[in-house]
């Protein structure tokens, strides 16, 4: 084997609802990296599909944090646990919320947007930002910066796309032209689209980022959420 890029399904049920996100698999001779991890009881979920592929969460290098939402570093902590080796990779913004140095951007919002929630909405609010403060954090062992090259897959270039987050990092796999999104791109009907944009932080900047990635026109874009575009160019 010389390497693989593997993205795949991870579902969980919230109450009445079911959400499917898809993190991404870096694979080769030295390396099996992790992008995004689902969200927090997600790890019996990763691992299942991570047995599919004849791995094991124990046999993980690295972690690659796109940002510090829930469903993208919810099961962090709990891999961190089961396998103290893995390397937890992020943009040097996003660590101090990753880490819970500072109080989390995404916390922050739904305790302010809690203030003004109508009273039907109340109880939602109150669940989702007990939700956010059960996130467990989780220390940032190495930073990257935009532009940076990794050697995983043959080449991953790192790329700053700020907006949803300020510190939001995408990936890109030179060899096989492959853009691994993160949240600075969601698929919604087999089309590019913003992703939560009632929850984005900066939506100029998050329109930019999306624009920046889609100007690469890489073969294929694997989105956290919606799953894998391919461009007819």
């Amino acid at each position: 084997m010389e390497y693989k890029i593997l993205s795949f399904p991870i579902t969980m049920s919230f109450g009445n609802t079911e959400n499917t996100v898809y993190p991404t698999l870096l694979w080769d001779k030295q390396n099996i990296i992790l992008v995004d991890c689902g969200f927090i009881g997600s790890l019996p979920y990763l691992e299942k599909e991570l047995r599919r592929h004849g791995l094991s969460a124990e046999q993980i290098t690295g972690l690659v944090l796109t940002h510090h939402d829930h469903d993208h570093m919810g099961a962090a902590a709990a891999l961190k646990r089961i396998n103290p080796h893995v390397k937890i990779y992020a943009s040097a913004v996003e660590a101090p919320f990753i880490s819970a140095h500072e109080k989390p951007l995404r916390l922050r919002q739904a305790e302010e947007m809690q203030k003004t929630l109508p009273p039907e909405q109340q109880d939602f609010g109150k669940a989702f930002c007990e939700m956010l403060r059960r996130v467990e954090p989780v220390q940032v062992d190495v930073f990257l910066c935009d532009g940076e090259r990794m050697d995983w897959c043959e080449g991953c270039r790192i790329l700053a796309t700020p907006g949803h987050t300020p510190g939001h990092i995408s990936l890109l796999m030179e060899k096989d032209s492959i853009v691994i999104t993160g949240d600075a791109i969601a698929l919604e009907d087999g089309k590019p689209v913003i992703a939560n944009p009632q929850f984005t932080l900066d939506i100029e900047q998050t329109t930019k980022s999306m624009e920046k990635l889609l100007s690469l026109k890489a073969k294929v874009y694997y989105c956290y959420h919606g799953g894998t575009l391919t461009l007819t160019l």
